[in-house]
């Protein structure tokens, strides 16, 4: 683990690196409190801290206060270290957000188990992080493709069409269906669908860009967000998708199936489709229509719809 000393004393701070090196650590080392301040700015900052607490530019208390008043996480663990003993002076210094304290001149065994306790606090946390971020990616992604799932792909809609509204832009979206892919379920099964389900998600994905958006819609239908994309705009990404799928069969356990996309596109503007039900339903009316006049096609929406 990676741990930040500040100690503007030479011998002292060498000590302090030595003893930390030989018990595994990777040791950043700074001499005062700018140089600490800096350090842990840094997007690889480490999380573990022992910082004294008379040095020049800022001492151990105001970067504690600082630290603390800049909640981000990973969390930082900050031990004080001072030459201070009286009763006053450690309250203040926990007030002011340090984690735990040691006195000079230290114990190593002391010194070696307040690190071990702020390890294990620092462990606790990310396993909370990574335990969250589970939870999050579950309740918003599609278990089997991976994608957005229904309810977060309209809330990335509905945020990007506000966006649109305060920039004067536009959003385009393709509304998109796998060609008669009960036909797909009742011929080769549910578990040959299931990879047609997931490489089709994959190869829409290597499609778009970073600030586009492709979610599961529900059952074999896709709903791809395109902020930024005018009237003929989602048209042409539709057939670079629509080509995309039909150009090669998909590999299953049950042999090569060859899959077409019919697509349904439309866009917002000033004067149309300005809320995200308005602009869904045009896009599902051109998507229907795509169907209707033969499927593997891209379909716009009219202005009237």
């Amino acid at each position: 683990m990676r741990i930040l000393i500040a100690e503007d004393d030479p011998v002292s701070r060498r000590l302090l690196e030595a003893k930390l090196a030989k018990w595994g650590y990777e040791v950043v080392v700074t001499k005062d409190g700018n140089e600490a301040w800096q350090a842990l700015q840094e997007k690889d900052a480490p999380h573990l801290a022992i910082l004294d607490w008379m040095m020049p530019g800022m001492d151990g208390v105001e970067i504690c206060r600082k630290v603390r008043e800049n909640i981000k996480e990973p969390y930082t663990y900050i031990i004080l270290l001072t030459a201070l003993q009286q009763e006053e002076d450690l309250v203040t210094g926990m007030e002011a957000g340090a984690d735990d304290y040691i006195t000079k001149p230290f114990k190593s065994n002391e010194l070696k188990v307040r690190l071990r306790a702020g390890r294990r606090i620092i462990e606790l946390q990310e396993e909370l992080i990574t335990a969250r971020e589970a939870l999050r990616a579950k309740a918003t992604h599609d278990p089997l493709t991976g994608l957005w799932n229904h309810e977060e792909i309209l809330r990335i809609l509905d945020r990007e069409l506000a966006r649109a509204d305060r920039e004067g832009t536009t959003v385009g979206i393709l509304m998109l269906d796998l060609d008669h892919f009960k036909k797909v379920n009742d011929t080769y099964g549910h578990m040959a669908g299931d990879v047609v389900l997931r490489v089709a998600a994959n190869r829409m994905l290597s499609l778009i860009r970073s600030y586009d958006a492709v979610g599961r819609y529900g059952g074999e239908e896709f709903l791809i967000v395109l902020p930024g994309c005018n009237d003929t705009c989602p048209e042409m990404i539709g057939e670079r998708f629509r080509k995309r799928i039909e150009g090669e069969s998909i590999d299953t356990p049950e042999g090569m199936i060859p899959v077409t996309i019919s697509l349904g596109v439309a866009a917002s503007g000033k004067d149309k489709r300005r809320n995200m039900n308005a602009l869904v339903r045009a896009a599902d009316s051109a998507l229907y229509r795509a169907k209707s006049n033969g499927r593997n096609r891209v379909e716009t929406a009219r202005d009237d719809e």
